[in-house]
């Protein structure tokens, strides 16, 4: 069965550290660019973390120097280290295909919700 499982969500305190985990079943998961996305409410979602085929990893802004994006040797496993948390990193994060396809926008998992208290 094709999923995404993400956990590993809370409330932490500015400055705290969470590490949110991605269990992506489905080889096609394997096979292509992953990304975390972060929504909060009326906002659409937004990517923010990438993690290439090769290995490579792309931030936006907001989290650079903060974040880690990486996964496991089976890449069944997606994970975001998150550093120096601040309010403004609250949100639901979901993780799927940095490129979204009809059929993987159509994959959401349920999301970990992260709150950070200033």
């Amino acid at each position: 069965q094709v999923q995404l499982v993400e956990s590993g969500g809370g409330l932490v305190q500015a400055g705290g550290s969470l590490r949110l985990s991605c269990a992506a079943s489905g080889a096609v998961f394997r096979l292509t660019d992953m990304g975390w996305y972060r929504q909060v409410p009326g906002n659409q979602r937004e990517l923010v973390a990438t993690l290439t085929t090769s290995g490579a990893t792309i931030y936006a802004d907001s989290v650079k120097g903060r974040f880690t994006i990486s996964r496991d040797n089976a890449k069944t496993t997606i994970y975001l280290q998150m550093n120096n948390l601040k309010p403004q990193d609250t949100g639901v994060y979901y993780c799927n295909a940095a490129t979204l396809t009809n059929w993987s926008a159509s994959r959401w998992g349920p999301g970990t919700q992260v709150t950070v208290s200033s």
